[in-house]
C-alpha cells in the first residue's frame, strides 16, 4: 500500500531484528499509544522514564512477559505523535503474543515499511533531506558512508536550505518594497543593493555545494576496471585485490568472457572492482561480446587499471598504467610509462597499488566536512541556480520572479510540495518499524 498521508491509525512494529534475541523492542506511534500501554499493563507511566511492568493479556489477564516500558507523549517525539515502547525478552513466542494483542485492539494496525519515519516527516520532525540521510545511514556499510549519511540525517543540508530560503525571502521582500512603495519613506535607499548582494551570495554558495563530488560514489563505491590484453594477469590481480578467488585464473587466453564484479572496502572506502575480458579480435561471437562489455565497463569506470603495453592504454579518464607479472623472468624492469611494477603472486607493489587507489578515490569523494548530495538534490539545486541566473540584473520584476522560483525549488528539495511519488519510493527503502 502506498501511503499518501496519516490515516489516523496508531501503528506498531517490531523494531529489532534477529529473533530470538536478548531483548526485542516493539514501538507504537499514534493517539492510542498511551491507551494501549495502559490496557496491557494496567497502569500509567511517567513520561520519558523507563519503568518495569508486567504485560498481561487484556482478555484474561494472563501474564505475557515482564517488560521495560517507556512512554513518550507527543508532539516532542521522534514521529511528532504519542509514542510507546515495550522492551521485552526476545523470544519468538513473546513477540508474537504481544503483536497479536496489539493487532486485536481497535484503532491499531501493523506499520508499513518506513511508516514511523514517514510520520516524522509529515509531522515536521524531519525534512526530506534529513530523511534521505537517515535512509543512507541505515544502508551504510563503510565508515565514509556512515559519516556523510549521519551529517545529512543530522540536518547538514536542511540548515543550508533554511539559510538560503531566509535570505532569498529577505531579498524578495526588499525588492517588492522598491517596486511597490518606492515613493514612500519606508523604503530604504540600499534596498536594491541589499537584495542583489543576498541573491549573489546564495547563488555562489549553492554553486560551491554543487561542486562537491556526488553521493553516488559514496554509496555505490569507486568503480575500478582492470583492463588489458588476454593473459596480462588481470584475473590474478583481481583476486588479490578482492582477497578471494572470485575470477578463474588460467593460462588459456580468453578465459574471462564476461565482466566479474566484487565490492571491497579499503580503509573505510567502498570500491567496486571489475575484471574484464582480454581486449583482442578473436572471431568468437561470445568472446567478442565479452570484449565489448569490457570496453563499456572501462569507459564508465572511475579508475582504469591498465595491464597492457603503455602505448595501448586507453585515453582520457583516470588511467593507471601497471607493469604486471613483475616476478617473471625478463619482466623485472618497470617501463617508464608505468606507474607501478606489481606481482599479485609475490605481493610486490600491491601495498603501493592500494595506497594509490585510496589516494585517487579520496580525490573523487566528498571530504568529511562537505555535504554529499544525491542526484535528486543536485538536480533541484541546479534548477534553483538556473532560476537566479536567468533573471536580468537590472529588471527587478524578473528578479523577484526568479527568487520566487528559486525558493519554490528549495521548498521541493526540503519536501514541502510536489514530491509524493518520490516519497513512496523513498520510504519503501526503510525496514518495518523505522
Amino acid at each position: 500500500m502506498a501511503l499518501t498521508g496519516d490515516d489516523g491509525a496508531t501503528i506498531f512494529a517490531l523494531s529489532t531484528a534477529g529473533l530470538p534475541s536478548a531483548i526485542a523492542i516493539i514501538r507504537l506511534s499514534g493517539a492510542l499509544s498511551g491507551q494501549a500501554l495502559e490496557a496491557l499493563t494496567g497502569r500509567t507511566f511517567a513520561p520519558r522514564r523507563a519503568s518495569l511492568a508486567l504485560v498481561r493479556s487484556p482478555e484474561d489477564g494472563e501474564p505475557v512477559d515482564r517488560a521495560l516500558v517507556l512512554w513518550f507523549p507527543g508532539p516532542d517525539t521522534a514521529t511528532g505523535e504519542d509514542m510507546a515502547e515495550f522492551h521485552v525478552h526476545g523470544s519468538r513466542a513473546v513477540v508474537a503474543k504481544l503483536l497479536d494483542m496489539l493487532a486485536a485492539m481497535p484503532g491499531l494496525r501493523a506499520a508499513e515499511a518506513g511508516e514511523f519515519t514517514r510520520r516524522a516527516f509529515l509531522n515536521g520532525r524531519m525534512d526530506l533531506s534529513e530523511t534521505e540521510g537517515l535512509a543512507d545511514l541505515l544502508a551504510a556499510e563503510t565508515e565514509s558512508q556512515r559519516r556523510h549519511a549521519l551529517a545529512m540525517a543530522e540536518g547538514g543540508l536542511a540548515r543550508h536550505i533554511a539559510g538560503w530560503r531566509e535570505r532569498l525571502l529577505m531579498a524578495e521582500a526588499r525588492l517588492e518594497a522598491v517596486l511597490n512603495f518606492s515613493d514612500e519613506g519606508d523604503v530604504e535607499e540600499n534596498d536594491e543593493t541589499f537584495a542583489l548582494d543576498h541573491v549573489r551570495d546564495v547563488h555562489g554558495e549553492i554553486l560551491a555545494v554543487l561542486a562537491v563530488p556526488p553521493a553516488e560514489r559514496l554509496r555505490d563505491g569507486i568503480r575500478v576496471a582492470l583492463a588489458g590484453p588476454p593473459n596480462a594477469g588481470k584475473s590474478t590481480l583481481f583476486n588479490a585485490l578482492v582477497a578471494r578467488e572470485a575470477a578463474i585464473v588460467s593460462p588459456t587466453a580468453g578465459t574471462t568472457r564476461d565482466v566479474i564484479e566484487a565490492p571491497v572496502e579499503m580503509d573505510g572506502l567502498a570500491f567496486l572492482f571489475s575484471d574484464t575480458a582480454g581486449l583482442r579480435e578473436s572471431g568468437d561471437a561470445v568472446e567478442d561480446e565479452g570484449v565489448q562489455r569490457a570496453r563499456r565497463t572501462s569507459e564508465t569506470a572511475d579508475i582504469v587499471l591498465w595491464l597492457g603495453e603503455p602505448g595501448a592504454a586507453p585515453e582520457g579518464g583516470d588511467v593507471v598504467i601497471l607493469h604486471p607479472r613483475a616476478d617473471e623472468p625478463g619482466r623485472e624492469t618497470r617501463p617508464g610509462a608505468a606507474a607501478l611494477a606489481i606481482s599479485a603472486e609475490t605481493g610486490r607493489g600491491m601495498e603501493e597499488l592500494r595506497a594509490l587507489l585510496l589516494e585517487r578515490a579520496r580525490a573523487m569523494l566528498p571530504r568529511e566536512d562537505q555535504l554529499a548530495l544525491n542526484h535528486r538534490q543536485r538536480q533541484a539545486l541546479r534548477e534553483s541556480v538556473a532560476a537566479l541566473e536567468d533573471a536580468a540584473a537590472g529588471d527587478w520584476i524578473l528578479l523577484v520572479e526568479a527568487i520566487r522560483q528559486a525558493r519554490s525549488v528549495l521548498d521541493r528539495l526540503s519536501g514541502r510540495g510536489g514530491v509524493e511519488d518520490m516519497l513512496d519510493a523513498l520510504f519503501a527503502r526503510f525496514c518495518i518499524g523505522k
